[in-house]
């Protein structure tokens, strides 16, 4: 391998990781003309097509997909042994990616981000907020967050936030229509807003009391995808919703919602931090692991 095929590789990866030419421009700080130039000399050194192109969308052919996957781990301990050089000038540099489900993002991580930026200038943060499992190594991310359950066994694991319960509540004039429910079962004779998670499954409410475990399969004429819309429907009188108890606090307080079935929300484990195992970390991400950590 000659020096131009590393250059070419890193290029390769950057495409891959953002399925677009021009978007992988922008973040090497080249001309797009540039970046399809060094895929397409890489493509004809090695005698084999890497990407599939098409007017729309750039994705890795099955040869280039086993390329990258032995390929991503050597360019990892590359950017590492990178930042480590910058880190002993002493400040955590460089694009950091992160995927956390929108209720982490919007509760936990966004309003201290101001105070991270502000500690580390030097490092570019980069937030996907959605809900389903990401794959971070293939999806090029540093690092997850999501709850327990949805942590892969393989991955190491750190807490980032404080245990959490749920809280299901109405509007004052739901109930002027309906009963208040005293059990969990009482929802199934309830109009419920239901929550359809991005991988297309619908949420059956969970609970939990006095060691007693319960799902219900919730009904109702409404399906929601986000936290704020469901909570904005319940304050409208919709129907009944399960919501975070952080998010809805304001507005039982207010007496603008309803809280029911409480002893039945027990606490659960809050969010964690999740990345893949490597000899060293990049000081960007410690940065990170390090600021958000949770002592609870």
């Amino acid at each position: 391998m000659n020096r131009n095929q590393l250059a070419q590789l890193a290029v390769l990866a950057t495409v891959a990781a953002h399925r677009s030419f021009r978007a992988a421009a922008k973040e090497l700080g080249i001309a797009p003309s540039a970046v399809s130039h060094a895929v397409s000399t890489l493509e004809e050194s090695l005698g084999v097509r890497l990407l599939a192109r098409t007017t729309r969308s750039v994705a890795p052919t099955e040869e280039g997909m086993l390329l990258l996957d032995r390929l991503r781990p050597a360019l990892e301990e590359i950017g590492v042994a990178l930042a480590a050089a910058v880190e002993a000038k002493g400040r955590p540099s460089g694009n950091l990616r992160i995927t956390a489900p929108r209720f982490a993002a919007d509760l936990l991580i966004a309003p201290r981000l101001g105070a991270f930026l502000g500690l580390y200038p030097d490092i570019t943060l980069e937030i996907a907020d959605e809900d389903g499992f990401a794959d971070i190594v293939r999806e090029g991310f540093d690092a997850g967050i999501r709850l327990e359950e949805s942590l892969e066994a393989d991955m190491i694991v750190v807490k980032i936030g404080p245990p959490m319960r749920g809280a299901i509540i109405a509007s004052p004039g739901y109930f002027e229509q309906f009963p208040i429910p005293l059990h969990p079962r009482d929802l199934l004779r309830h109009r419920c807003i239901r929550r359809r998670f991005s991988d297309g499954t619908l949420y059956n409410w969970e609970f939990e009391k006095d060691g007693q475990e319960l799902t219900i399969p919730i009904e109702g004429p409404l399906i929601l995808g986000e936290d704020r819309p469901i909570i904005t429907a319940a304050i409208g009188g919709a129907g009944l919703a399960y919501a975070f108890e952080a998010r809805v606090t304001g507005h039982i307080e207010t007496g603008r919602l309803v809280r029911v079935l409480e002893d039945w929300c027990a606490p659960y484990p809050g969010p964690y931090l999740y990345y893949a195992s490597r000899r060293q970390m990049r000081p960007a991400l410690r940065a990170f692991i390090d600021f958000f950590r949770s002592s609870g």
